[in-house]
């Protein structure tokens, strides 16, 4: 252990925090899913598994390790196909599939940095529309790309960010 004069050693105690925050996302998957097994927790384990084995197709198409960045992407698209299918369950009336899919969805949403509020949304299409001068559904391309560029890095439901266009435009 290193010793400097004046300084408190290095305790395991002290470092986890630093630990913990070096971890890749992927690394903070794979611990996880391994204290959900050993929790017996079977619902969390399979939703991890199912992740783990998104990212390593991801990781062999791009014929490497993804970066955090690529991982948060890859679990949107993973939320992003939770909610299509929930949408899909409801339709058919299949109440039980709909709720595992949610329950998926929020163990996945664990590992993804907080979601833009409706009011978030809101305030950056406000924002966007005074920055394009858009007055028509015309011009909701531009609007959207504004709006999302203010998003950026805050993860924002897509149909809400159109919903909530299409609404102030129209």
């Amino acid at each position: 252990m290193l010793r400097f004069p004046g300084a408190r050693p290095l305790t395991p105690d002290a470092l986890f925090p630093v630990i913990i925050s070096a971890m890749s996302l992927k690394e903070r998957i794979v611990g996880d899913m391994t204290a959900a097994m050993k929790a017996k927790d079977a619902a969390r384990t399979s939703t991890l598994r199912m992740v783990k084995a998104a990212v390593q197709n991801r990781e062999i198409e791009k014929g490497g390790e993804l970066s955090d960045e690529e991982m948060t992407k890859a679990l949107q698209s993973l939320v992003k196909q939770r909610r299509d299918s929930v949408e899909q369950y409801e339709k058919a009336g299949r109440a039980e599939l709909a709720e595992k899919e949610r329950a998926e969805i929020a163990v996945i949403e664990e590992y993804l940095p907080r979601a833009a509020t409706r009011e978030e949304i809101e305030r950056a299409v406000e924002e966007a529309v005074a920055e394009t001068g858009a007055t028509s559904m015309k011009e909701m391309g531009a609007v959207m790309r504004a709006a999302q560029a203010r998003l950026a890095g805050r993860p924002a439901d897509g149909r809400a960010v159109s919903e909530i266009v299409r609404a102030r435009l129209s």
